[in-house]
């Protein structure tokens, strides 16, 4: 399939075609040339025939505009003829999602009520009933360590489950998070209908926290990005937070730089999320990227259309002109 922008934001199908459009600047040549004639034929008439009172003169400006409408209809016409198409998004059929969550110490802060984590999961439950029927799920939570609690499944009850059964601990492994996902993307069954063909993948990791143990997250990022894994990261919580540890509270401010980079890296989006409405969005967001594809769509119809209006109008213009009243 070819491309061509020859006419500016537009591609086609039949790029070949368009060639055609290199009559129109010859037509108008000819046309100038037939009027500038007809113009100095009647500047060598000398004063007004009786036929003149009879039959009105038409005026240029009614031939010009119908002559302009009929190029619009042959530009438009020869456009649908090669074919044009469009970028549409469509309802993917089949994806591994995994759902990657930050379960370190510093979720529970309540700087997002009623904590960073109790939110978390409670948006990533509605995230994962928003999926497609069809899409693998699968659930990885991260702290100092990363676990699979759920390998990919069709079986969203099963992942919402899984959510639910997250609780807090120490540290913070981004990357280990990262690379534990994209362990899980390899468990992903094959389709029955595609057995040889692989489902494109997607990780949605939400943190608020930066690495403090384990292999880069820039690194994670780069193995995910060598894997066609884009992430999509949200940085969740407020630069005020803060947790009460011994009695003394510290703060937990939200790194968003780490996570944005990562998601750059990765060839993902960054996000992020300051309370439980916008975190809401955010999925809802997400969702809507990975649950729909590009592909493009022909719309020759459309064209067709325009070009099929401006040829009746200038029809209704070359009536005009052969219109005489006595």
């Amino acid at each position: 399939m070819m491309t061509m922008s020859l006419i500016p934001m537009l591609s086609f199908l039949a790029p070949s075609r368009l060639w055609l459009l290199l009559l129109i600047p010859a037509l108008l040549v000819l046309y100038l040339l037939l009027y500038r004639r007809r113009a100095q034929k009647k500047k060598q008439q000398a004063g007004r025939t009786m036929l003149d009172y009879v039959i009105p003169r038409e005026l240029p400006w009614k031939r010009h505009v119908a002559v302009g409408l009929s190029v619009l209809s042959l530009l438009t016409l020869t456009v649908a003829f090669a074919k044009p198409k469009d970028t549409v998004q469509v309802p993917r059929e089949r994806a591994t999602i995994v759902v990657a969550i930050d379960v370190s110490n510093s979720m529970m802060a309540t700087d997002v009520k009623p904590d960073r984590l109790t939110a978390a999961k409670q948006g990533a439950v509605q995230f994962v009933k928003n999926l497609p029927e069809k899409f693998n799920v699968s659930v990885v939570e991260f702290a100092g360590t990363a676990n699979i609690l759920l390998p990919p499944t069709t079986q969203h009850e099963d992942a919402i489950t899984a959510i639910n059964t997250m609780r807090l601990q120490p540290s913070t492994a981004i990357g280990e998070g990262i690379y534990k996902s994209l362990d899980a993307i390899a468990q992903a069954p094959p389709d029955p209908d595609h057995p040889n063909s692989k489902p494109p993948a997607r990780i949605v990791l939400l943190s608020d926290g930066k690495t403090q143990i384990g292999r880069p997250a820039s690194q994670a990022a780069q193995a995910s990005k060598k894997e066609n894994v884009p992430i999509y990261t949200i940085a969740y919580g407020t630069p005020g937070g803060t947790i009460e540890v011994n009695g003394t509270y510290q703060p937990v401010p939200v790194d968003r730089a780490e996570l944005a980079g990562v998601a750059k890296i990765s060839g993902g989006e960054a996000y992020r999320a300051e309370s439980a409405g916008e975190l809401k969005e955010v999925y809802k967001d997400i969702g809507s990227s990975v649950g729909k594809v590009k592909v493009d769509k022909e719309v020759t119809s459309r064209w067709a259309g325009f070009g099929l209006g401006f040829a009746i109008l200038a029809a209704l213009g070359m009536i005009s002109l052969g219109a005489r009243w006595p």
